[in-house]
């Protein structure tokens, strides 16, 4: 198998992992909740695979294919624009600014349990 289509099947089966788990989220996590559990996670689990000791397959498995699927930019951006459309300013600008944070933060701690791997 080519590297190229090793790695379109990687991201493939990855991308499939991450979505139906984030399906799954999605049914236990109830409204916007559920986008900021999944971009937590996500950078939690990005944060790993960038300190950890992993080969490329797995960082294209896990990181472009899994992560790339449960994680959710969109979603974030769209329920931002909701709630300012909606004239709720200050929800806005705290479910961004929070989401960023938090995120961050998972990042950060990802990369110390990736650290403490390698």
């Amino acid at each position: 198998m080519t590297t190229s289509l090793l790695s379109a099947v990687l991201v493939g089966v990855g991308g499939m992992a991450g979505a139906v788990s984030r399906h799954t989220v999605d049914q236990r996590v109830v409204g916007k909740w559920s986008t900021v559990t999944v971009n937590v996670l996500g950078s939690i689990a990005l944060g790993v695979l960038a300190t950890a000791p992993v080969g490329d397959a797995a960082a294209t498995l896990a990181g472009t294919g899994f992560c790339g699927a449960f994680t959710t930019f969109s979603s974030f951006a769209v329920g931002v624009a909701e709630l300012a459309e909606a004239g709720d300013y200050d929800t806005a600008a705290r479910y961004a600014f929070g989401t960023l944070v938090a995120a961050l933060v998972g990042v950060a701690i990802g990369g110390a349990v990736g650290g403490l791997v390698g």
